[in-house]
């Protein structure tokens, strides 16, 4: 072997072994201390002093844990949203517009229908609270009915509640005698029902078919515990009748409309589209999209919107379904349908009412940035309304589906879904304890119908302002009215009081659209990008060192992992093939014993060579003494050659 050969093959076999091929974890570790480019590691290895290599320890280990919770904050706030706010001044399409009157059918039309109810009606507010169409208004205890078999009283019984008297009874107030009252009593006020004790108060109770099971609800005030009873009848009876007659019996639009304007021109009842309503009768929209076009303003203010005066005929009003005068007006889009009874504006009689509008435009990011739908079509709720999917729809939709599963029937202010009918006695005689029933798990959100429901991702809203005014002047009213009375004479055959007429102008404040739209706060470069910064500011850290550590902690640690299993595998199969007989110790590994070290061909560096530590048994050279007889002087060619001698001469 030439002499370089075994200076680098003694070298080699005195070199520590480093990276992966080191033979333990723990020389892998301070291999990788050593060597790599992140701060604080090397100082581990590298200290003097326990407690410096402690403190070092601690501050790496804090800088990891520092660098993993800004990443995984960063990770969970990834799907955050920013929000920007844009002004624009352009042309906008003017909103549908729903107009109602309150009373839904004139009174004279369904005063037949109602006869009956009317009249248990009178005598029900006589005997509770000494109501009498003469001037006595003073209370008086109840007395028989002469001549009259109540039909409405017997079916959803009137009861009154009194704290002073013995709990779990209630007075029927027909015969005054005091009845048990079965199941729960449930006080309901305005939209919440909740359980309540108060010292008197009027109510009534439903029942089942079999009268096991029976809710009694009770009210804060006898006019509410009145307009409720009354209300479950009345639509009991109307659910009866065809729409064609309902529709007649409501108010036409030639009746209700008296002027119309729009933009500076003239409109008519042409430009309205009929809408029937089960609790409002026939509504009246304005710019729907089934007439023509959608019309739009080219001016802000009043002057450039809808100005209708509208025919309210309090005269025709039901005593006990209304206990207010006047009209309800609804702005929404084009395919939305309009919940009048809801979220509906009412306006006054003898008033002049203007709605100033600001118009704002929402668009919201779906999944995963937020629970929002475009269309509903991933809503396991079926759409009964012929119109556009919204949060509310969903949740009536999804109302009706599970009253007509759970009482046969759909509830008559509502529209009807497919292959079901209104709910009245005759057909569905418990139809009355079913819906209350519903409708309180509703409410209180045991039906499901708000988990699935979910709101959409764009939509218009209209900011209303709403200011008013008497109208007509007392000055005004000597012509206005004699003027109007002309006008529709061939429609209304009856003089114009100022109580019967309400007027109503629509309108934008002015032609700015407000636009809220919503956009990802991050993205993957930004992530990358923080991800980089943080690693960067606790550690020193890039993406290279992030590659060596997974090659390291991962690939390096595994492959020691396994060839150290692999060789007591090894050992374990040499030692059953072998013959019995003295079993002779297994050989110490060391670090040099490594036979991939022969497969390393690069030569060491001078300072690793300087570093290495002497062989074992190697004697280490030194250096010889001098030889001090090469020091003497001796003659030079003391001997002649006889070819070199100079011959002498003669």
């Amino acid at each position: 072997m030439a002499p370089g050969e075994k200076i680098k093959a003694k070298i080699k076999k005195n070199l520590p072994v480093r990276g992966p091929q080191a033979p333990t974890i723990k020389d892998l570790m301070r291999w990788y201390c050593l060597n790599t480019n992140t701060h604080g590691c090397r100082r581990i290895v590298v200290s003097r002093g326990r407690l410096r290599r402690l403190i070092w320890i601690g501050i790496t280990l804090m800088a990891v844990a520092l660098i993993i919770w800004q990443c995984a904050l960063l990770v969970c706030s990834f799907y955050t949203v920013s929000v920007s706010i844009k002004v624009h001044f352009q042309k906008l399409d003017f909103p549908a517009v729903t107009i109602c009157n309150m009373n839904p059918y004139k009174y004279s039309a369904v005063r037949d229908l109602l006869a009956d109810l009317d009249k248990e009606t009178r005598e029900a507010l006589k005997s509770l609270f000494g109501f009498s169409e003469v001037n006595s208004r003073k209370r008086r205890e109840a007395e028989p009915w002469e001549g009259m078999q109540p039909k409405f009283l017997n079916v959803v019984p009137l009861l009154v509640f009194n704290e002073e008297e013995e709990r779990g009874k209630a007075r029927d107030f027909i015969t005054g005698r005091k009845r048990k009252v079965s199941g729960k009593i449930i006080h309901k006020a305005s939209n919440v029902v909740h359980v309540h004790d108060s010292k008197e108060m009027v109510g009534f109770q439903l029942c089942s078919n079999d009268t096991s099971d029976c809710a009694t609800y009770t009210f804060s005030s006898g006019i509410n515990a009145i307009q409720e009873w009354y209300k479950l009848h009345y639509m009991n009876i109307m659910a009866q009748v065809p729409l064609e007659k309902k529709i007649n019996m409501s108010y036409s639009a030639e009746e209700l409309l008296v002027t119309c304007f729009f933009d500076g021109m003239s409109c008519n009842a042409r430009n309205f589209t009929l809408f029937h309503h089960p609790m409002y009768g026939n509504c009246y929209t304005f710019n729907n999209r089934e007439n023509e076009s959608i019309l739009s303003t080219s001016m802000g203010g009043s002057e450039y919107g809808l100005q209708v005066i509208l025919y309210i005929n309090e005269e025709e009003y039901n005593p006990f379904l209304v206990s207010s005068t006047g009209a309800k007006v609804l702005i929404h889009r084009q395919d939305e349908y309009p919940f009048i009874e809801d979220v509906g504006t009412e306006i006054e009689t003898a008033m002049s009412t203007s709605i100033g509008m600001h118009l704002t435009e929402s668009f919201k990011l779906s999944e995963p940035y937020s629970q929002c739908t475009e269309d509903g079509g991933d809503v396991p709720v079926r759409n009964i309304y012929n119109a556009a999917y919204s949060l509310q729809i969903c949740l009536y939709s999804c109302f009706q589906t599970k009253m007509v599963e759970k009482c046969g029937c759909a509830q008559y202010s509502k529209p009807l879904p497919p292959a079901a009918s209104y709910c009245n006695y005759q057909q569905h005689p418990n139809w009355m304890y079913c819906y209350y029933q519903l409708y309180q798990a509703f409410v209180q959100e045991e039906l499901g119908c708000q988990s699935v429901c979910r709101e959409t991702c764009s939509f218009k809203e209209w900011t209303l302002t709403t200011s008013l005014a008497q109208w007509p002047s007392e000055v005004s009213e000597k012509w206005l009215l004699p003027v109007l009375n002309w006008d529709q004479s061939q429609q209304i055959n009856k003089k114009f009081n100022k109580t019967d007429l309400a007027k109503l102008l629509i309108f934008y404040k002015d032609l700015n659209q407000r636009s809220i739209m919503e956009s990802p706060a991050n993205s993957i470069e930004m992530l990358l990008s923080n991800f980089g910064g943080q690693l960067g500011l606790w550690m020193s850290c890039s993406v290279v060192c992030v590659i060596e550590i997974i090659e390291v902690f991962f690939i390096d640690s595994f492959s020691i992992i396994a060839r150290r299993q692999w060789q007591k595998a090894k050992e374990w199969w040499a030692r059953k093939q072998a013959p019995s007989g003295p079993e002779a110790p297994p050989p110490r590994q060391q670090g040099q014993d490594n036979p991939a070290l022969d497969i390393d061909d690069d030569l060491p560096t001078f300072t690793s060579a300087l570093r290495l530590p002497p062989a074992p048994g190697a004697q280490v050279p030194g250096t010889p003494p001098p030889r001090y007889n090469t020091l003497r002087w001796e003659r030079a060619f003391s001997n002649q050659l006889s070819d070199t001698e100079v011959p002498e001469e003669p």
